[in-house]
């Protein structure tokens, strides 16, 4: 059975339209990936607990941002690995610069033994729709075009 996720999609519009809120992931790995490294804050849900609220944890927990609005449903996008990710969007504004993330441990380098504490999310930054589609992971990317959808269908 492939591993269920939730997330957030935080948008905002602007005076040259969409953008969208995106992280970078933490650690030694990630910290020279740039284009396709980015994503949208997201996680494993916990036992009983429903994607919605472990999106809205997630988005908190890896942003330490809280969220006023009602998130709308924008459906399920399949990654590269085979994990489902859940997504919803709300519309809302957050400072990058203000972002504190959540840490986790990781071995480093692979099968060394050594573990290391690193940031889950390295940095935040707003991206219009084309710098999105170049920065985000390839296999989330079809996120925006259900954002796109959803919010031109929406009063």
């Amino acid at each position: 059975m492939p591993k269920l996720s939730a997330g957030l999609l935080m948008y905002r519009r602007s005076h040259d339209g969409i953008e969208v809120f995106l992280v970078h992931p933490g650690g030694p790995f990630w910290a020279q990936k740039d284009l396709g490294a980015w994503s949208i804050p997201k996680g494993e849900y916990l036992e009983g607990e429903l994607p919605l609220q472990a999106a809205m944890r997630e988005f908190r927990e890896e942003t330490g941002f809280e969220v006023d609005g009602e998130p709308f449903e924008l459906g399920t996008i399949k990654q590269n690995s085979g994990k489902l990710v859940s997504v919803w969007a709300i519309e809302g504004d957050c400072d990058p610069a203000s972002l504190v993330s959540n840490t986790c441990e990781i071995e480093w380098p692979p099968r060394s033994g050594r573990k290391m504490e690193i940031p889950e999310v390295d940095r935040g930054a707003w991206f219009d729709i084309d710098q999105a589609r170049q920065h985000i992971l390839q296999s989330q990317s079809p996120a925006l075009d259900l954002l796109l959808h959803r919010i031109d269908a929406r009063p």
